[in-house]
């Protein structure tokens, strides 16, 4: 027989407890670095939302005679994770308080990516860190468990997003960075948003991160009475999944190992890693092209000159000179 896996959570329909739960996170700044502890929280978070997201679905299919809640393949048919016990949000805050939790999160994740190809190499897998005071992990834990992030109000009212803003935000001042540098800025999503007016066709961001923009889009055609449904969204396709595969494109585009943004201090501005487009060798030596760049700026110039001669000319016939 099924258990069901839900646990009552506190409503999350109104954010209140950002600060609350900031404070909480924080904490595990006296232990380890900003840059290392906003993937840890993070990943936390995450960790709840895809759970949240399995467990509504879990208890529903646990209630169909005709379902079986441990199938893949009900989960994948909903674009829902599948969470693996050892992975499942109740069994580790079952174990809060024990001091081999952070061992038991890591465990969790890598049964996490198995399951789920598409988050390999992504999940944080830090928790088991000797510098990280489990005692710490434990009351963070207790503390997130008391949010609903992923079931489907939740989902509704972005509440992921929303406490995705606020951590990024305040990672950024604990790190002395300006929040740009790590997403972009509400604000500055919706005025993009309200200037493309997505009525209706494609949204495409190639850098969707959290998903900011398709977010506002959303709250966009809802504010003017539109259909959803007119709109497809598109993200970052370099997983090859379509129909070719993924190839870095100097000045364009670049896919970053987690070595190479740890090796610029995490910060995300593109221009890192992307670098310049490659221009082609034209044969020409350096002092060739200068000579080459110097005579056309001369017959620029002379043409300009011309053309100021001529403009004088026509004023004056017409009396604005004498």
């Amino acid at each position: 027989m099924a258990t069901k896996q839900t646990k009552t959570n506190g409503s999350s329909t109104k954010l209140g407890f950002e600060e609350k739960l900031w404070q909480a996170a924080d904490k595990l700044r006296g232990h380890l670095d900003a840059a290392e502890y906003k993937h840890i929280v993070l990943g936390l978070i995450f960790l709840k939302y895809i759970s949240d997201a399995f467990n509504e679905l879990y208890d529903k299919l646990a209630e169909d005679e005709y379902a079986e809640p441990e199938d893949r393949d009900e989960y994948k048919a909903e674009n829902i994770f599948y969470v693996p016990p050892a992975a499942r949000w109740l069994i580790l805050q079952s174990n809060a308080k024990n001091i081999k939790i952070g061992e038991l999160i890591d465990l969790g994740m890598d049964a996490i990516e198995k399951e789920n190809p598409s988050l390999k190499g992504v999940l944080p897998k830090e928790y088991g860190k000797p510098a990280l005071d489990k005692r710490l992990l434990g009351e963070l834990i207790d503390l997130i468990g008391t949010i609903g992030l992923g079931d489907a109000k939740s989902r509704e009212n972005d509440v992921l997003g929303r406490v995705y803003e606020y951590f990024l935000g305040q990672f950024a001042n604990a790190e002395g960075k300006k929040g740009g540098q790590f997403y972009t800025p509400p604000a500055v999503v919706k005025v993009l948003v309200e200037m493309i007016e997505p009525y209706k066709g494609r949204v495409y961001d190639p850098c969707c991160g959290s998903g900011g923009m398709f977010v506002q889009s959303e709250k966009f055609i809802k504010a003017h009475e539109g259909k959803i449904g007119d709109i497809s969204i598109y993200g970052h396709n370099w997983r090859g999944s379509g129909k070719e595969e993924y190839v870095d494109i100097p000045g364009f585009c670049k896919s970053a190992s987690f070595e190479e943004i740890k090796g610029h201090g995490y910060v995300l501005t593109p221009g890192r890693y992307v670098g310049a487009e490659e221009v082609e060798d034209d044969g020409e030596s350096f002092e060739e092209k200068m000579l080459d760049l110097t005579a056309k700026l001369d017959q620029q110039f002379t043409e300009s000159a011309k053309l100021e001669t001529m403009i004088r000319e026509n004023l004056r016939g017409l009396g604005y000179y004498n």
